[in-house]
């Protein structure tokens, strides 16, 4: 497979932000469509690992992997693994990381995935192929479970209609299609002035939980930071509030940006450590005009990049 169809959101600013340099070693957090690796190792002569936990994703680095030999490795793993992948390859330190947290389009596109109810496939959602699905979730979770996760991770103000639609639905038919479950929650959700699809947070919500992604990227974004040595940068791509909350309250403990605690409380009598990292992006760099309109996905993305400090 050697055609990279995936755009790669904000693709030269985060490869601009990595600073990659010849010589450097580099990790690929969410591979993807390639899109990222390839540009980094256009620039520079380095060496790149990248991460992914889809294995048509880890098909399509192999390819590129033969492209640049000795210099290119692709691992299939969570994010929440990077530490221990890279270990097992004796890397122990790195110049610098990247991560584009968004699904990739080859996922999106794909009915077969069942990440989108733009196009009917089965009700699956699974980034790697393993554990529960979708469609598990929906046709087995308590009405109370489902209620947490519509709100918790889509944030859908409709949450409970939207879980006790479902759970009335499925004691007659179990869901097994994206059409079928979108329909029922558009039967309760009513089209707000945004012009966002009425299932569009319900569907984010379910593929967040089926892939555990916001505890991954807690995990992956620790991890990382661990192994930058002094000067490496760690650039974050996110898409929606849930991730970039995640982000920009890591990146502004690391960097000393937290409020400090309050006179009453004991913890503000603890030492406060020096910051091990700086801020490179104040604020989060967006998606110029111009891309959003040839890549409407783009619309949503908030890039942040945070460098180490010398030790």
């Amino acid at each position: 497979m050697t055609e990279y169809s995936h755009i790669s959101v904000l693709r030269d600013e985060a490869v601009a932000a990595l600073e990659p340099v010849d010589g450097g070693v580099y990790l690929d957090g969410t591979f993807g469509g390639g899109g990222y690796s390839r540009v980094v190792l256009e620039r520079a002569a380095c060496c790149l690992y990248a991460i992914d936990r889809d294995p048509d994703a880890v098909a399509r680095g192999r390819d590129l992997a033969g492209a640049y030999p000795g210099r290119f490795e692709i691992m299939q793993g969570r994010i929440s693994e990077l530490s221990v992948l890279l270990a097992a390859r004796a890397v122990v330190a790195l110049d610098g990381a990247v991560f584009d947290l968004g699904l990739s389009s080859y996922q999106i596109d794909d009915p077969a995935r069942g990440f989108s109810f733009r196009q009917d496939g089965p009700l699956d959602m699974r980034m790697g192929g393993e554990g529960r699905d979708a469609a598990t979730l929906v046709n087995l979770c308590a009405e109370s479970e489902l209620a947490d996760i519509f709100f918790k991770y889509g944030e859908e103000k409709a949450a409970r209609r939207v879980a006790r639609a479902i759970v009335e639905r499925r004691k007659t038919q179990k869901f097994t299609t994206t059409a079928d479950l979108a329909g029922v929650i558009r039967s309760v959700v009513r089209p707000d002035k945004s012009g966002i699809d009425p299932a569009t947070r319900s569907f984010q919500a379910l593929r967040i939980a089926v892939n555990e992604e916001l505890s991954d990227i807690e995990a992956a974004l620790e991890q990382a930071a661990a192994l930058l040595r002094p000067g490496g940068r760690l650039v974050v791509v996110s898409f929606h509030s849930l991730e970039d909350r995640i982000v920009k309250h890591f990146f502004a403990g690391c960097a000393g940006r937290l409020p400090a605690a309050s006179r009453h409380d004991p913890a503000g009598l603890v030492p406060v450590a020096a910051p091990r990292f700086k801020l490179v992006t104040k604020s989060p760099i967006l998606p110029s005009a111009a891309e959003i309109g040839s890549n409407p996905r783009a619309r949503s993305a908030k890039l942040r990049t945070m460098e180490r400090l010398a030790a």
